[in-house]
């Protein structure tokens, strides 16, 4: 495909879109973009997900007698199949778009690859090594403990479980929500950690691959990662169904890697590609201060000011908002010094 009729590249070969991010339309009124948007919400990454979550639910998880009692057998059947699935998903797109290249640097918004660029900043300087190892050290243990202890809190009756024959009309709209669920929480997690004490000591594990590629998708530090998966607890909370706990948790897992595919579509056949709705969270990892959501179904950093949808315009804005933060750092470290 001829990248270049959907973005332009610059002189480093760093390549962007044409199309500027948008929130979701019925925020600014333009409903006539709803149908469509609809489609994009539905297919094929959530669509996915919640095919995964049905997967899970009636071929992985046990039944409803085993997960009241917790034990090493069905916690370590859980982490092997999490891990499993993680490999194959993550390991598809390294393999073709990243070892084989199967479509070189073609809608690739940073056209180096991290393999090519050893780093003293990662383990044995190595982007990827240091990302794989993060993701099967800390994140998959952590994201299994959050579904044992998820699914074992649902199976004694301490959170509210809704079936699906009586309720069907409220878990419908939930599942719809499940993704909004995620935006809120990951915005107020994202902006936490780039404090600046937790950005040094956490979050910068993270932002050290300015460049992100695949593994780089759940690349993190416990805490971050603890932070990440506690999305699921909210289900925990408000009446909900475990399918739509696992949709929640399969977003969070497997979707992880959207923000961080490190192309803006993958090139399936030579007339047909998969958009990766990663432009927006690259845009955080290339500028660390804008875009702490994700797509703007909930456009927490357009109310707040962090939104670069990839405009010159927004580029002038991030600028000026560095300047002022700036000055006020001045201010601040003068007045300690007159004080002192």
């Amino acid at each position: 495909m001829d990248d270049l009729k959907y973005g332009t590249r610059d002189k480093r070969g760093n390549w962007s879109p044409n199309a500027l991010a948008q929130i979701a339309p019925f925020w600014t009124g333009n409903f006539k973009e709803i149908g469509h948007w609809f489609l994009e919400y539905l297919w094929p990454w959530n669509a996915f997900h919640m095919a995964t979550a049905l997967l899970y639910w009636f071929f992985v998880i046990p039944d409803v007698a085993t997960l009241k009692t917790l034990s090493w057998g069905w916690a370590l059947w859980l982490f092997a199949v999490n891990a499993v699935c993680i490999f194959v998903m993550y390991g598809a797109v390294e393999l073709f778009y990243y070892v084989k290249r199967k479509q070189g640097t073609r809608f690739k918004y940073n056209a180096k690859f991290p393999s090519e660029h050893p780093s003293d900043v990662f383990w044995f300087k190595s982007q990827n090594l240091d990302n794989f190892l993060r993701t099967y050290l800390v994140s998959i243990p952590l994201w299994t403990l959050c579904e044992v202890v998820s699914l074992w809190v649902f199976a004694n009756g301490w959170a509210t479980w809704l079936n699906w024959e009586d309720n069907w009309l409220w878990l419908s709209l939930l599942v719809l929500l499940v993704p909004a669920i995620h935006e809120v929480h990951f915005f107020c997690i994202h902006r936490l950690i780039h404090t600046p004490f937790l950005y040094k000591h956490v979050h910068s594990v993270h932002h050290n691959s300015i460049n992100p590629s695949p593994w780089s998708s759940l690349s993190m530090h416990p805490v971050e990662s603890a932070l990440y998966f506690a999305e699921i607890f909210w289900h925990l909370i408000i009446p909900s169904n475990p399918i739509v706990m696992l949709f929640q948790l399969h977003g969070t897992g497997f979707g992880a890697i959207n923000g961080h595919i490190g192309f803006d579509k993958l090139e399936l056949t030579d007339e047909k590609a998969l958009g990766s709705h990663a432009y927006v969270h690259y845009l955080h990892h290339k500028y660390f201060e804008v875009n702490y959501g994700a797509d703007g179904l909930v456009p927490l950093d357009k109310w707040f000011g962090y939104w670069h949808d990839g405009s010159k315009e927004a580029e002038e804005q991030m600028k000026e908002r560095f300047r002022k933060k700036k000055e006020r750092v001045n201010a601040k470290a003068s007045r300690s010094r007159v004080a002192g």
